[in-house]
């Protein structure tokens, strides 16, 4: 552990994304997080309480979620107290959440944040070796708390990946290597790449996928948005009043009054004093159908399959059938390259190169006032 012990630890997993790519099995009022796409027993939003609670338990861990995913969080068993799942007032992004959040955890906990270190995580990864996961995130939460700044984790690219973010950082580790995890200086953010790009940022070797996860003391949020997003900082300070005094009228009307942007693009691309930890442990986004082919084992045709389809000549396909072989009888025939999902009332066929265009159809379905939405 750290052995800066002055302040509270609490984690904050953002939980409020749609996950239309994972249509038709994510809904409205069920979406990715809340399924249970890589354990038989657990949500992703479970497991990623479970996964942190040894490190920050379950009473200083948060979700923050949109209000219409209060009650489905709350009856899916996440493992946090009822009131650790707080509403935004209305959605704005990444870094509306966040700025609410620590708003939140200002007025509930006191002072102005300075004894008040906040772990920022997803409720959409996989991450194996949660034993390695917790010590990193005690690292990259020691570093932002002994060097007053802004801290996030790198993990490391396998492959020439287009659909992430990429963070630079300055080779040299800024303090002494512990527990065999270095704490790098980070030079810049990088936007998702071309496939070019992406290989030389991988020959390089000194850049890292952005894995959304971030470590700071609130009022260094506070500080460190101030001095790019002063008008946002400001809301945050105004917020936390407001929430203090209970004056709910005036919360929602200063955070309808935030523009709708990233934490990357509203924060940490500019931000002056940021460190990375660079992950050691497994690492997967669960982004879209095609996910599901690196985290679940495949048969002898590299097919992957759950509730029991029949597959006949077809390879390298994606096949789950979410109603289960009782209630629904599934079939692929000579088919490859294929994600083929079935429900009780939808059914997905999508080339697998098209996976992340799902949402695009969830738009086009919205548009027509389809229950299955």
């Amino acid at each position: 552990m750290s052995q800066t012990q002055s302040v509270q630890r609490v984690a904050v997993i953002m939980a409020g994304g749609a996950g239309e790519r994972f249509w038709p099995v994510s809904r409205r009022l069920r979406p990715k997080q809340l399924l249970k796409l890589t354990s038989q027993d657990r949500t992703l939003l479970g497991e990623a309480v479970e996964r942190i609670s040894p490190l920050i338990p379950p009473e200083h861990v948060f979700i923050v979620t949109g209000e219409h995913l209060v009650s489905p969080i709350r009856e899916s068993g996440a493992g946090v107290p009822d009131a650790n799942v707080i509403a935004e007032p209305d959605k704005r992004n990444t870094a509306g959440a966040l700025a609410y959040a620590a708003s939140h955890l200002i007025a509930k906990y006191g002072g102005d944040g300075s004894a008040l270190s906040m772990a920022v995580l997803t409720a959409d990864h996989i991450i194996k070796d949660e034993d390695q996961f917790r010590q990193t995130v005690d690292r990259a939460m020691g570093a932002a708390e002994d060097h007053d700044c802004l801290a996030t984790l790198g993990v490391k690219p396998t492959r020439p990946e287009t659909g992430f973010g990429y963070i630079q950082i300055r080779p040299e580790p800024v303090e002494e290597v512990k527990a065999g995890l270095p704490v790098h200086a980070v030079s810049a953010f990088h936007e998702k790449p071309s496939y070019e790009r992406a290989e030389d940022f991988i020959e390089e070797g000194n850049y890292f996928w952005n894995s959304g996860m971030f470590f700071w003391k609130a009022n260094v949020f506070i500080r460190e948005l101030n001095a790019v997003r002063p008008e946002m900082a400001e809301r945050v300070e105004k917020m936390a009043h407001a929430l203090r005094e209970d004056d709910h009228l005036t919360v929602q009307a200063v955070f309808e009054s935030m523009e709708s942007i990233s934490i990357d693009y509203a924060l940490m691309e500019h931000a002056k004093h940021v460190l990375l930890v660079p992950a050691t442990f497994p690492w997967d986004d669960v982004g879209a159908w095609t996910s599901l082919d690196r985290t679940l084992e495949s048969d002898e045709n590299n097919n992957v399959t759950v509730g029991d389809p029949v597959l006949i000549d077809s390879n390298d396909c994606i096949v789950y059938n979410d109603a289960g072989a009782d209630q629904m009888a599934v079939a692929v025939v000579g088919a490859e390259h294929l994600a083929v999902i079935v429900t009780n009332d939808a059914i997905l066929v999508v080339h697998k190169d098209r996976a992340q265009d799902v949402r695009h159809a969830v738009d086009q379905l919205k548009a027509k006032n389809a229950k299955q939405v």
